[in-house]
């Protein structure tokens, strides 16, 4: 009885690193030759690496509860870099989020008028299911920086 026991609790235990170390692609495999680049430096200086290739690793902190169409990176020191796909094409799952993951893509900044951005703040709202405060909009300029994501890999559930 007791060496039963012990080898169902050994068993659980492998079962359950097995499924925190699980890994997930999404989209495209990642490429062998970008190393990662800190989302601390991409957000400080979005200029200096607009329509660059990036590969970039952080928390998943928040998935697109609408069509699964965007995650949001956030590295240790809580920098966030949105992680955007085609609508449609890669759809990631609500229970990625909390999860470690790896994206690469391309850097790309989205200038916009006041107008513009409202909109899309409106729409991140509803996304995430928060209160648009129209005071969140501010002062120009009106930008958005995101990764134009290819490829993901996300590890664990």
């Amino acid at each position: 009885m007791r060496t039963t026991f012990m080898i169902l609790t050994l068993t659980a235990a492998v079962t359950s690193v097995c499924a925190a170390t699980e890994i997930r692609n999404f989209g495209e495999p990642l490429c062998d030759y970008l190393e990662v680049t800190p989302i601390e430096t991409i957000v400080s200086d979005p200029e200096a690496w607009a329509g660059r290739e990036v590969r970039i690793a952080g928390r998943v902190s928040g998935v697109c509860t609408r069509k699964g169409c965007w995650v949001d990176l956030a590295s240790a020191e809580d920098a966030t870099l949105r992680v955007k796909v085609d609508d449609d094409v890669i759809v990631f799952p609500q229970d990625v989020e909390g999860c470690e993951a790896v994206a690469e893509g391309e850097v790309e900044i989205l200038d916009m008028d006041r107008d513009g951005y409202e909109a899309w703040l409106r729409h991140v709202a509803q996304e995430t299911g928060t209160e648009f405060d129209p005071a969140s909009v501010g002062e120009p300029p009106y930008r958005v920086v995101r990764l134009r994501g290819r490829g993901i890999e996300v590890h664990g559930p």
